[in-house]
């Protein structure tokens, strides 16, 4: 019992040791504590006015003031002054931005921080340069804290006393001296309607009016044909692209002469840049269309064979899409709209395209080399893997052959592509090879006599390649004296060289004639070997001889 009461004890003692360490552990473990929360900055308010940026800040004012509204329209100014000074200033600033500042408000930041185009000055942006008699003003806004609305933009101090000078500059014509009431005052999207009639009626007008100058420099442009080399074409208007390029540089050269609002020279602006814009993607249109044109004559008259309509049609279809989202690009980069997401939208839908028309891009895409380098072309006799056929058209997808049972087997250019095509019709020479047998009876002079003979008729043809003609004795075969006759043989095509060959086949067999040999053909000769007085011997071949059908020479006996 004292044994056992000793294990127990000892058994004991050792959990209690190592449970002490474990819940001492357990005890002096960090408890996991939960994560602070981040104190998120307050937003700061929203002004009121829209001074949070500076385009905010321009807009806001030239609204103000437009509207008459000097009171709020002073409310963007940085300025010192007060009472009817401040509202004389602000009506000067109007009336300098309104007739000077660049119409390029697309490009004035609407972000809180400003463009930060000059790091070491963040806290003013630059929103445009005025022309002016002595030197150019940048006309700068500035961020300013103010109790109670947090930072916001204002006209700077220095582009304030920089206006009254120029103030007293402005001297364009005002458009509405010249109109009735009724097209100055009406508004629609704060654009005058008479700016509206000039959009929908003089320019269409204009447009149509530009058109007769191709007319009249026809002669120039057929004089220009002339000394190139080139053959006359027929007068014609003049291409719609230059006509809207002429009217775009009218519209920006009318723009800067004429007394109008920003908002309305922001308007011009806009539609000289759709008008740029849409003559660009028009000129490369046309300039896809008179590549094709030129590609398609040129595959004519040089390569042979002008059976690339499809192909090159698609070519143009797809620069023709090209120049379109590029100018569509173009038009929303202007308008502060980033084609960035939509490129890389079309960039995912073209990857998923490929993915599923992966088989029929590979066989337009062979196609295409097919095509452009010249492996087959219509009309050439082919043999294609074990089919011998002519082409009879390639198209985007196919490739139709007519093969020598007369059917039509379209096989993919991407098959095409990718296998060795042995084209028939494309060699050079034809190639005479035969082999002349000659018979056992025929004498070693007679052999050598019909070899001259062949070799000399072959070098006085004139459609024989000198250079390959060989006739020779090559062998003694089992059954005849084998002579070889060789040569290469200038040909149009294979019927021509058929009737060559005929020819020549022909004058081979008259030489062999007229040397007293003959042609041998495949036999067998047998030879019995017995004596005559043996019966058996002599029943044999009796009995040989009358399954072979051959009379016995021997003489019956009497």
């Amino acid at each position: 019992m004292n044994a056992v009461g000793s294990v127990r004890a000892w058994v004991v003692a050792v959990v209690v040791v190592c449970a002490v360490p474990a819940a001492a552990a357990q005890g002096t473990a960090p408890t996991t504590a939960p994560a602070p929360v981040v104190a998120q900055p307050p937003e700061p308010p929203k002004d009121p006015l829209g001074r949070d940026s500076p385009r905010g800040t321009l807009l806001g004012f030239m609204t103000a003031a437009r509207r008459g509204n000097l009171e709020a329209a002073a409310l963007y100014l940085d300025t010192k002054l007060r009472g009817q000074s401040t509202l004389d200033l602000a009506r000067q600033l109007y009336v300098v931005l309104d007739t000077r500042l660049p119409a390029r408000l697309n490009l004035v930041s609407d972000r809180p921080e400003g463009s930060l185009a000059n790091p070491l000055k963040p806290d003013q942006d630059v929103i445009g340069t005025i022309a002016t008699e002595s030197a150019p003003l940048d006309v700068i806004l500035a961020r300013v804290t103010r109790n109670g609305a947090g930072s916001i933009w204002l006209f700077s101090r220095a582009t304030l006393d920089a206006i009254p000078p120029i103030f007293d500059e402005v001297n364009l014509v005002p458009a509405e001296s010249y109109l009735p009431r009724v097209l100055t005052v009406p508004r629609i999207a704060g654009i005058r309607l008479f700016q509206w009639l000039i959009l929908f009626l003089a320019l269409p007008l204009l447009y149509r009016v530009l058109g007769p100058i191709g007319v009249a420099a026809a002669p120039l442009r057929a004089a220009w044909r002339r000394r190139r080399g080139l053959p006359a074409k027929p007068a014609a208007l003049l291409s719609g692209a230059i006509r809207l390029l002429l009217i775009a540089a009218a519209v920006r050269w009318s723009a800067s002469h004429v007394d109008l609002p920003l908002l309305e020279r922001q308007f011009w602006s806009a539609m000289a840049r759709m008008f740029v814009s849409v003559a660009v993607v028009w000129l490369g249109l046309l300039l896809n269309a008179y590549g094709e044109e030129h590609f398609r004559r040129r595959l004519k008259t040089a390569a042979g064979f002008g059976d690339v309509t499809a192909m090159l049609r698609l070519a143009r279809r797809t620069a023709d899409a090209v120049v379109v989202v590029i100018g569509f690009a173009i038009v929303l980069r202007y308008f502060n709209v980033d084609p960035t997401a939509a490129l890389a939208g079309l960039g995912i839908g073209g990857i998923a395209i490929a993915l599923s028309a992966q088989k029929t891009l590979e066989n337009v895409i062979g196609g295409f080399s097919i095509t452009f380098d010249k492996a087959v072309r219509i009309g050439d006799f082919v043999k294609l893997a074990d089919t011998w056929g002519t082409v009879d058209s390639i198209g985007l997808r196919s490739t139709r052959i007519r093969t020598l049972d007369r059917t039509l087997l379209s096989v993919p250019n991407g098959q095409i592509a990718n296998v060795t095509i042995e084209t028939v019709s494309a060699r050079d020479k034809f190639r005479f090879n035969h082999f002349v047998s000659l018979g056992y009876e025929t004498s070693a002079a007679q052999v050598r006599t019909i070899v001259a003979a062949i070799q000399t008729r072959l070098l006085r043809h004139t459609l024989a390649d000198d250079s390959s003609i060989r006739a020779q004795l090559v062998r003694l075969g089992p059954w005849s004296i084998d002579v070889e006759v060789f040569a290469y043989i200038f040909a149009r095509d294979w019927p021509h060289f058929l009737e060559v060959q005929e020819e020549l086949l022909l004058d081979v067999m008259d030489i062999i004639e007229r040397t007293g040999a003959r042609i041998a053909v495949p036999a067998q000769r047998l030879s019995f070997a017995g004596r005559d007085d043996d019966p058996a011997a002599a029943d044999r071949i009796a009995a040989v001889r009358a399954a072979l059908r051959e009379p016995d020479p021997r003489p019956e006996s009497v």
